[in-house]
């Protein structure tokens, strides 16, 4: 079991409660248990809230909104990444215009990780 940040869980809850436009429509899509492994929304790994975590296939999916595109949010989600695949949690990031433009093609990619 991964180790988490209490005093996150009640942020977590209100970000599943308040997922993007973006999130939701992936969610849609996720909550199928793809190739029957479950996903879990505004998940707590560590100090992090993840969008998405498929615990079985060690798989964290990231949507990015425009704040992910400035340095300093580069610079955050580099550091994230770095740390949660020393844990062992491999980290696929798309873009919000993704999951509105092409779902199949993110649904696609996702299927290849499991």
């Amino acid at each position: 079991m991964l180790s988490y940040d209490k005093q996150l869980k009640a942020l977590s809850q209100n970000l599943r409660k308040n997922m993007t436009d973006a999130e939701n429509m992936l969610w849609l899509k996720l909550r199928r248990k793809l190739k029957g492994r479950p996903f879990y929304r505004q998940k707590i790994i560590g100090k992090y809230i993840v969008d998405f975590y498929c615990p079985k296939a060690n798989l964290v999916i990231e949507l990015d909104g425009g704040q992910h595109y400035s340095e300093s949010g580069k610079a955050k989600d580099r550091a994230r990444d770095d740390a949660l695949t020393e844990m062992g949690i491999r980290v696929l990031r798309f873009s919000d215009r993704d999951a509105f433009e092409n779902i199949g093609g993110v649904m696609e990619e996702i299927r290849s990780c499991l």
